[in-house]
């Protein structure tokens, strides 16, 4: 016996998934370069945040504050999201700050934490020097010459020569847009959502 088909059944539900997820990536990108010229001030410091939704002021933060920020705009909290999983697998990120359980004030911007977190999410792309395999909306990863950790977004705007694609991010005057995607050491390249072309990592 064969089964009647419906034809376009699965092709429209997985148009809808995409257009969904192009829809979120397109407020996102919106999200973060809406913080370039109000966040204006870097600022590291430990400050006990309301939960969930918790945040600083928005003329200040750090460079994960630039993913917080424009994830909540499509309806992800990343410190709900983060806290939720370092609370239950607390054994699985960095110990770096010698702390004995999860801490919803501090642990989503810190950029180690992200990393794993996206890792755990299987949200993790290779890591690439060419400019072809980052698309706007990908979170990129870095070790700074002295080590520091940073991470940034992908733009949609191109480098002066149209070779790469700028960065947002901010690395300590506040949220930019600059050409600085291979300045550092890449450590880590993450896809949240599918590109246009409904491609997932």
């Amino acid at each position: 016996m064969r089964w009647p088909v419906l034809p376009g059944v699965f092709g429209l539900l997985l148009l809808g998934s995409t257009a969904r997820a192009d829809d979120d990536l397109v407020r996102m990108l919106a999200a973060a370069h809406a913080q370039i010229g109000v966040t204006v001030r870097y600022a590291p410091a430990y400050v006990r945040l309301d939960y969930p939704g918790g945040d600083l002021p928005a003329d200040r933060g750090v460079c994960s504050d630039v993913l917080v920020r424009a994830l909540r705009a499509v309806g992800i909290d990343l410190q709900v999201a983060v806290h939720r999983d370092m609370q239950a697998h607390f054994s699985a990120y960095p110990d770096h700050w010698g702390l004995a359980g999860a801490d919803a004030n501090i642990d989503h911007r810190r950029v180690p934490n992200l990393e794993r977190y996206f890792e755990r999410s299987g949200k993790s792309l290779p890591l690439s020097r060419d400019p072809v395999d980052f698309e706007a909306g990908d979170f990129v990863s870095w070790r700074l010459d002295g080590g520091q950790p940073h991470i940034g977004m992908v733009s949609d705007r191109r480098s002066a020569d149209g070779r790469r694609p700028l960065i947002i991010h901010n690395i300590g005057a506040g949220t930019q847009l600059e050409d600085v995607l291979f300045e550092w050491k890449m450590t880590g390249h993450f896809r949240y959502f599918a590109g246009p072309s409904g491609a997932t990592p």
